[in-house]
């Protein structure tokens, strides 16, 4: 072969090679898992990559207020797990904003110096379980699999297709691998009435109804820990409301008054969004120490 074809052969490769590199995955470097304490599963293309994230580890067990059955029961499962004893998978399900993904980041925080890893995956992602366990099951850290917010409308079949790869995934997952996961449903299929209705003779002419409806509520049936999260009472809310106006109020410095007309204010707030959970606690003395830090700034 001449050099004249010869380049132009090389020049066309080189053309090709250009074409294809963007449809290429990048090269990932692999994961410190000792300095690494979280991650996120990203999908690319037909597979995916874990990718690093930096999460805050200010949230304490200290600070979740009325949920004490729940953070003992997690906790002493966690522990369980980073003990490297027999644990379950957890499923947290109920009101929003109860505490459920804050109680899940503060054992993170708790048990991190211990071995403790969090990876966390999209519901959309779930089908990569397999390839996420595989990563990891040779490590000798221990690796709580994080879902939040996982649930399924009943005309979606995709909680068909999770349910058989929890099933290879979960019932075969190394000894160093969990899944948790928070949900507001405590079935993760969302149930009609009309589940209910015509027991004996199904929708469409179905003659065994009751097997539907176990169906959909066996996905949940993979996790052997269940953790129910309810609604604040206004006593408790006001507790959870004085605990986390005193964190903002010490970091910002700020001497704290806190009495009856305080109370009344943080009622109002809540009755103004219709809840009364550990988020608009929160969210009430942001605004609150706010509030009081910008009159300051003028006085």
């Amino acid at each position: 072969m001449d050099s004249t074809r010869l380049d132009a052969l090389l020049v066309r490769a080189e053309t090709v090679l250009a074409r294809l590199e963007p449809l290429l995955p990048a090269v990932r470097e692999p994961i410190d898992w000792e300095k690494t304490i979280a991650a996120r599963w990203r999908r690319e293309g037909q597979s995916g990559y874990l990718q690093p994230i930096d999460v805050n580890l200010d949230l304490h067990l200290s600070d979740l207020q009325g949920v004490d059955r729940q953070q003992v029961q997690l906790g002493q499962n966690t522990q369980q797990f980073v003990n490297g004893l027999p644990a379950n998978h957890a499923l947290l399900w109920g009101a929003r904003g109860t505490g459920k993904s804050s109680l899940v980041r503060a054992l993170l925080a708790e048990y991190a110096q211990q071995g403790l890893r969090l990876i966390e995956v999209e519901r959309d992602h779930l089908t990569d379980l397999p390839r996420i366990v595989t990563q990891v099951s040779k490590l000798s850290q221990r690796f709580v699999i994080f879902c939040d917010d996982l649930s399924f409308d009943a005309s979606n079949d995709d909680y068909r297709v999770l349910k058989s790869v929890l099933d290879g995934s979960l019932e075969q997952a190394p000894d160093n691998v969990l899944l948790y996961a928070t949900s507001n449903r405590r079935h993760l299929v969302s149930e009609r009435q009309s589940d209910n209705a015509n027991w004996e003779r199904g929708e469409d002419g179905e003659l065994h109804p009751n097997e539907s409806v176990e169906d959909k509520i066996a996905l949940s049936d993979r996790f052997g820990l269940w953790l129910s999260f309810y609604p604040f009472t206004q006593d408790q809310f006001l507790i959870v409301v004085k605990h986390w106006v005193k964190v903002q109020a010490e970091k910002a410095r700020l001497d704290l008054h806190w009495g009856e007309a305080e109370e009344k204010e943080a009622i109002r707030w809540a009755l103004g969004r219709g809840n009364r959970n550990g988020r608009c606690a929160y969210q009430f003395a942001r605004h609150w120490v706010g509030m009081k830090l910008l009159g300051e700034s003028y006085a």
